[in-house]
């Protein structure tokens, strides 16, 4: 069977990586060293024309499935990672069939779990790492994806505003369906717990990480978590005729979570109202900021710059002018200078959102340290001349 390549954006390049080696054999010429989560999977990320692309090796049929899943995951614009293509058909020098390929994007600035504690992830920052798991399961459930096999290794994680962004890495025991029933849901929480306990007992045995973590405690987080999350943005909400107002009170909280209310249920009778959000949409913060600025961020980093611009706005009186004129001013006096004082040897470790965030709270800092507001280009110099050299880096943005 000759070589055979289904792929959403066919790269020449991709027919000149070796298929006809297993994937373990690889040189380094063609691999980047980049950290990989665990696998059951022979896992490598290559790099094809300026592009990082993860390459696993598993069964066609299996290779198949996951490829049109993340594609139909991608459509609905969930957080995972995107697929490029399959590899079928690839035998050795010596006739020998070989495993298919599944290609992924790899995720820009991304880190496997076992990395980021490698690297010293504080031990008051592992909430964070779990509420990244739980937003992302929530927002799978939602869009009805039953993962099947929750995990910290399925996942890669962002640095986002502080905490963390989970996605999606490994979609093969998922199913998409319209709806997701109750015992689904709740078999995927169960299923997280136990492999984040196994994976978090495993962590400390090896010693990969000092930071002492009460296993017990994170799971535990994990399930109350994800069903504080999942009632706030579902459950239904009774109220009297009078309190129309509990409505709005109701989207402000959920925005403020991150998401949208893109229908609402609404039921009355003489003297009662009773509520309940049929679809909601994650991104509400990452879409304002999208419309107002073009940026593009992480849903905490847009929060993060929202909050920078409507602190820019009160503190020169624009509260009256056009909000739209208002972002493109902050953008061109504020935004992108701080973010061109940013090394050019730097801009494939760090996101420019993260970077930004960053700089503010390092201004805080100093402004605390001096009793009086430092200046904001001022704490950028002083952040990129002496505490970046230092920060521990993210993984590269794009090929260099």
């Amino acid at each position: 069977m000759a070589l055979h390549v289904v792929a959403a954006r066919t790269d020449p390049a991709l027919f000149r990586l070796p298929w006809s080696r297993p994937l373990a054999e690889w040189e380094d010429w063609y691999v980047v060293p980049l950290p990989l989560g665990l696998s059951r999977h022979v896992v490598r990320v290559v790099q094809v024309n300026r592009q990082f692309v993860a390459v696993k090796e598993t069964q066609e049929a299996i290779a198949l499935r996951e490829y049109h899943l993340l594609r139909d995951l991608q459509r609905l614009d969930q957080p995972a990672v995107v697929p490029r293509g399959v590899v079928t058909g690839r035998r050795s020098d010596a006739g020998e069939p070989l495993p298919a390929a599944l290609l992924t994007e790899h995720l820009h600035y991304s880190l496997p779990y076992r990395t980021i504690f490698q690297r010293g992830l504080p031990a008051h920052q592992v909430p964070a790492l779990v509420d990244a798991l739980v937003v992302l399961l929530v927002r799978l459930h939602l869009a009805g994806f039953f993962w099947g096999d929750v995990s910290l290794s399925n996942a890669l994680f962002r640095r986002s505003a502080g905490g963390f962004a989970a996605f999606l890495v490994d979609a093969e025991t998922g199913e998409l369906r319209s709806h997701l029933s109750d015992a689904m849901r709740e078999h995927d929480v169960t299923v997280g717990v136990e492999n984040i306990f196994a994976e978090l007992l495993d962590l400390q045995a090896s010693g990969d990480t000092d930071v002492e973590v009460d296993g017990q405690e994170v799971v535990a987080q994990l399930a109350d978590r994800y069903h504080a999350l999942w009632d706030e943005l579902t459950a239904a909400e009774e109220f009297g005729a009078d309190e129309w107002y509990r409505v709005e009170q109701r989207i402000a909280r959920l925005n403020d979570l991150g998401f949208d209310v893109d229908e609402l249920d609404v039921q009355t009778d003489s003297d009662r109202v009773r509520i309940q959000p049929k679809v909601v949409e994650a991104g509400h913060h990452r879409r304002e900021l999208r419309e107002l600025t073009g940026l593009v961020a992480e849903d905490s980093q847009a929060r993060k710059l929202l909050n920078d611009l409507a602190a820019y706005t009160a503190h020169f009186g624009y509260d009256d002018e056009d909000r739209e004129t208002v972002a493109r001013r902050w953008l061109t006096t504020i935004y992108t200078p701080i973010v061109d004082l940013l090394p050019p040897s730097m801009r494939t470790t760090i996101s420019p959102a993260e970077y930004f965030h960053e700089v503010m709270e390092h201004r805080w800092a100093l402004s605390d340290e001096a009793g009086h507001e430092v200046d904001i280009i001022e704490s950028a110099r002083d952040y990129v001349e002496n505490v970046l050299p230092h920060r521990p880096p993210d993984l590269p943005g794009a090929a260099p």
